[in-house]
């Protein structure tokens, strides 16, 4: 089996069929939506799809738990049935499902040369529309920080529309990240780094959406922010600590 695309969804009724009609309409991916008992209806909507089962999937979870832990969920899913190639997008039609085909076509598991693809709004060809100032300046700030603290040489680490060669996961234990809100994305963006794969950026246009309320909120700003800090700290413990043991053994 080749490609497959997670959506993780929460009261995103307004919107789950489009992202499904347009992800199947631009790949030949199959996509999994997992659902974390939205009370609006998503998983009714999705059971409902012509595809379900075909190319359509559902992994219904039983409350809300975050998004890391749902994509952690979608990713096992995918990796036990032997999909190659894992993507990653939001519901609410902020990322575009037409870019889905080059990004997948630039994944190792497809025969391109990326263990992780990222649609970055952060390099040249790519963007934002209808953002106000203040979330543009909070986004760009953001990325500024993740790269300065954790030295992480990516222009858009908090972008949540990613492909990765299934094998990736594992290698940077993807299973293992600890993230529950929008810090997952760069919390494995980090991982992957520190572990020598192969990331590249894809230019894509990122929407504000149009339809349904946004899940960002101050205190999961707050989480990704604490979260970059600690783990470079206890990257320099960590090596402070391999300095002084190989400098003991010296003696």
């Amino acid at each position: 089996m080749a490609s497959i695309v997670v959506i993780p969804t929460y009261d995103e009724a307004e919107s789950v069929l489009e992202a499904l009609d347009r992800v199947l309409a631009a790949t030949d991916a199959h996509v999994l939506v997992v659902d974390d008992s939205s009370p609006d209806g998503t998983a009714d909507l999705v059971r409902a799809h012509a595809a379900f089962t075909d190319r359509v999937f559902l992994l219904e979870r039983p409350g809300k738990a975050g998004l890391g832990a749902a994509y952690r969920a979608g990713f096992s899913w995918a990796r036990e049935r032997g999909y190659a190639v894992i993507g990653q997008m939001d519901a609410d039609l902020s990322h575009p499902p037409e870019a889905l085909a080059g990004m997948l076509a630039a994944s190792r598991g497809n025969g391109g040369s990326a263990d992780l693809v990222i649609g970055s709004r952060y390099v040249p060809g790519g963007g934002t529309e209808n953002w106000p100032l203040s979330r543009r300046v909070i986004s760009r700030g953001g990325n500024l920080y993740v790269r300065v603290v954790l030295r992480v040489p990516v222009r858009d680490a908090t972008a949540g529309f990613r492909v990765w060669a299934a094998d990736a996961l594992e290698i940077c234990h993807v299973a293992q990240s600890q993230s529950t809100g929008y810090a997952f994305q760069v919390e494995n963006t980090w991982r992957a780094q520190r572990a020598g794969l192969a990331i590249e950026e894809y230019p894509i246009t990122f929407t504000e959406r149009r339809l349904g309320q946004s899940k960002m909120t101050a205190t999961i700003a707050r989480e990704a922010m604490v979260r970059v800090l600690v783990w470079r700290v206890n990257e320099i413990r960590q090596r402070l600590r391999t300095t002084a043991r190989r400098l003991l053994r010296r003696r």
